[in-house]
């Protein structure tokens, strides 16, 4: 059953040239109404209807990892019971059965994007069913306060727990330890350690929060505050609060903090380690505390560090550190774990250490002497031959603020980089010198931030590019591209990436890397390249990239310099005629040029200027733009990374647009557009095969229809749109979207930290 949305006043709007510039209609705030014939003016003045969602199956576009897992959190209470927390793409949890990771915090919504960053993950060692989240990504004035999220059900359901807090999920001191912690002597009680508001408690198994008692120290300059909480659960008896708690601070003057009263009051560990902070502390079973240093939290920017063992019964420190930093080979300390089962056994990573190449020691005689493991392991990539980055050997190392032994298994143990996970089953080997064996371990966890993808009428299924790992050419979307990422050049982060529609085999590229060469040319479907010879004058790289139709054109809109068109494959540039200059833009902004060449017609181009709310079109190959129109929404700096162009493949002229706002079409290549009624939201736009017996391309969208966010499918040219996800699959970062050109329902869905998506009806 359908239904119709409501008509709530003049939403749908067709503006011509002409009108655009006679300036918008004081009373209304809208741009003036033109006439409407025929088909257009009954499209335009009838609202979108909204369609009985249709099933689909969701799954991701097999990369294996690429982002930061700053966490990983073995279960004391039930053996394989393993919790993942990452930077900007949610919590995941170990399938050991399966091998692969199971994403649980799909079902958060677009509302609440802001806790994809995990600050930290506690489970219950009573109840393994339970499982928390402080989840909050940013403290900055303009990031949403943050929440805690607790699950009876091991995170296939959340309560969210709202809190007047935030919490910085994807800030400095991310790979520290758990701030949020579950008493293990009255597991009802909770601890969760703040960066700028102290000390937080529950006593009701995180349904309700208050600030608990007055940490000495609330804020510090680097604005990372309390790094770990640790109970030490030999001081207290089952039934009542653990009296004895410890906590780090983001102070390399004092970095250790005691309570004697469940959190209440604390004082300053005395005899504690000057001009370092605290990153990890645990405890081993003969209740000594051991503790990792560095001169900052991480995970970047660490030049000192230390492993210390604290006696709280004595009082007494113990420097164990394996391998001191000095003036040629500067690093920190990052991950540290303890064998909970063989008193003065330890793992610890180094991090940071660029020089001379990470480590991880082992010790099993209280750090009196240490296995450096990396010497003689083997490692496997299981797959994921984008950690070579174009060298002999994958890269192994680089952020290793993690590592985790399984309280099970001594064993078995997991460490992490700034790419994912590597896991070891073997560690124990190393007691005997023989070598231990690491295995890449990222199945199913998929944490990119995806910049842009297509979808070709022929050769690859999908081309991609993202943030940290350049992008890809997948053939088979279910296995990690064989050749890894894309070479020559490797982009530090891909921007963008188009394809000739009538010659698909010619792709373009753009992005950011060292070397100045920040394009590249593919003649054969993004397997091989060849960088620009040159760059538009001025450009510092990245941006925005289209191609025309026949492959003859390239339009790059760089940061830095104008938008200028190549005709010779990128060897000279010259700056298109009426469009504006380069705005100045931060670094972390798309640009506010968002280009898409006509399917069908070589010689026209599309520019939506996110800036102005402007759309361009050029008829001339991109060599002189004219204004179609000035009247879509002009977006702040924050705004522009929903704002896309799309152009319907096989459709001359057909060109839709999100502003993150409402969503807009032309059928005449800009002459007249219009508002597509009912769409208050749209993130992204993007057109696949059509359905059996017709012409028009279906059309995907990522937008709120009425008072729906979702994913939405529509199968007759945008009247009607039906719902192709459900509340368990909401993907809060989700932005841009296409369809397969090839299959008919399949669509592709890139997200800010959760990877690519891709789904077919079931």
């Amino acid at each position: 059953m359908s239904k119709r949305l409501p008509n709530r006043g003049p939403e749908v709007v067709l503006f011509t040239l002409a009108a655009s510039a006679a300036g918008c209609c004081p009373c209304s705030g809208l741009p003036p109404q033109a006439a409407a014939t025929g088909a257009a003016a009954a499209a335009a003045n009838q609202p979108i209807t909204v369609a009985k969602p249709i099933p689909y199956e969701w799954k991701n576009v097999a990369i294996l990892g690429g982002g930061f897992v700053t966490g990983i959190i073995f279960s004391e209470t039930e053996k394989d019971l393993v919790y993942a927390r990452t930077d900007i793409g949610g919590a995941y949890r170990l399938d050991a059965a399966a091998g692969r990771w199971i994403p649980i915090t799909d079902q958060l919504p677009r509302s609440q994007s802001n806790f994809l960053g995990i600050e930290s993950l506690a489970t219950d060692p009573v109840d393994p069913n339970r499982v928390y989240l402080a989840a909050g990504t940013y403290t900055q004035s303009w990031a949403g306060n943050g929440a805690i999220l607790r699950s009876s059900d091991r995170g296939q359901t959340w309560q969210v727990v709202d809190l007047p807090i935030k919490f910085g999920g994807n800030e400095v001191g991310r790979g520290n330890g758990e701030r949020l912690v579950v008493d293990p002597n009255a597991h009802d009680v909770l601890l969760c350690g703040t960066r700028k508001y102290g000390m937080w408690r529950s006593q009701d198994a995180g349904a309700n929060w208050a600030q608990y008692g007055q940490f000495p120290v609330k804020e510090e300059p680097l604005g990372v505050g309390i790094t770990f909480v640790v109970f030490d659960v030999k001081s207290g008896t089952k039934g009542k609060p653990t009296p004895v708690v410890y906590a780090g601070f983001a102070s390399a003057d004092t970095g250790l903090y005691r309570s004697d009263d469940a959190g209440k009051t604390w004082k300053a560990v005395p005899g504690q380690p000057k001009g370092m902070m605290p990153s990890h502390a645990e405890f081993d079973a003969a209740r000594t505390l051991w503790l990792s240093y560095g001169n900052v939290p991480g995970p970047s920017d660490v030049v000192d560090g230390a492993v210390y063992k604290y006696a709280p019964a004595s009082g007494k420190w113990n420097d164990v550190t394996p391998v001191a930093p000095k003036a040629d080979d500067k690093f920190g300390y990052g991950g540290l774990s303890v064998d909970a089962e063989h008193p003065g056994t330890a793992m610890v990573t180094t991090i940071d250490r660029w020089t001379h190449g990470d480590q991880v020691y082992r010790t099993t005689n209280g750090g009196k002497s240490w296995v450096a493991l990396g010497e003689h392991a083997v490692y496997d990539d299981a797959g994921a031959k984008y950690l070579y980055w174009g060298r002999d050997k994958p890269s192994t190392s680089g952020w290793m603020a993690e590592i985790a032994v399984d309280p099970h298994r001594p064993e078995h143990a997991m460490y992490v980089t700034g790419q994912g996970i590597w896991q070891s089953l073997d560690v124990t080997q190393a007691e005997a010198g023989r070598p231990t064996h690491w295995r890449f371990f990222n199945d199913n966890l998929e944490e990119t931030a995806v910049s842009e993808i297509a979808s070709p009428p022929a050769g690859p299924q999908l081309l991609s590019v993202m943030g940290d790992i350049c992008g890809f050419r997948h053939d088979d979307l279910d296995k990690a591209p064989p050749d890894g990422m894309f070479q020559n050049p490797i982009f530090g982060s891909g921007t963008g990436i188009d394809f000739a529609a009538l010659k698909p085999e010619l792709v373009v590229r753009v992005g950011w890397q060292d070397q100045k060469q920040w394009g590249a040319l593919s003649k054969d479907s993004g397997t091989t390249w060849t960088p620009f010879a040159t760059s538009p004058a001025g450009s510092i790289g990245a941006g925005a990239v289209a191609i025309s139709a026949d492959g003859t054109t390239i339009l790059w809109a760089p940061k830095g310099a104008p938008a200028s068109l190549s005709t010779d494959e990128g060897k000279t540039w010259q700056p298109c005629a009426g469009l504006p200059g380069p705005t100045k833009l931060p670094d972390w902004a798309p640009v506010n040029f968002r280009i898409a060449a006509d399917r069908v017609n070589p010689k026209k181009f599309y520019v939506y200027d996110g800036s102005s709310g402007k759309v361009l079109a050029s008829t001339d190959g991109g060599t002189s733009f004219a204004v179609m129109t000035a009247a879509l929404p002009a977006l702040p700096e924050y705004g522009l990374t929903p704002a896309w162009a799309r152009s319907a493949p096989g459709v001359e002229g057909e060109l839709w647009v999100t502003t993150g706002k409402e969503l807009y079409r032309t059928s005449d290549s800009g002459k007249s557009f219009r508002m597509v009624l009912g769409v208050s939201e749209s993130f992204g736009v993007g057109f696949g095969q059509p359905p059996p017996g017709k012409a028009f391309p279906v059309v995907y969208l990522n937008a709120t229809i009425g008072d729906v966010s979702g994913i939405f499918r529509s199968d007759d040219g945008g009247t009607t749109f039906a719902r192709i996800n459900d509340d368990q699959h909401q993907f809060s970062s989700a932005g841009v979207i296409t369809g397969d050109p090839r299959r008919f329902g399949r669509v592709y869905l890139a997200t800010q930290g959760r990877g690519i998506l891709y789904a077919d009806p079931k």
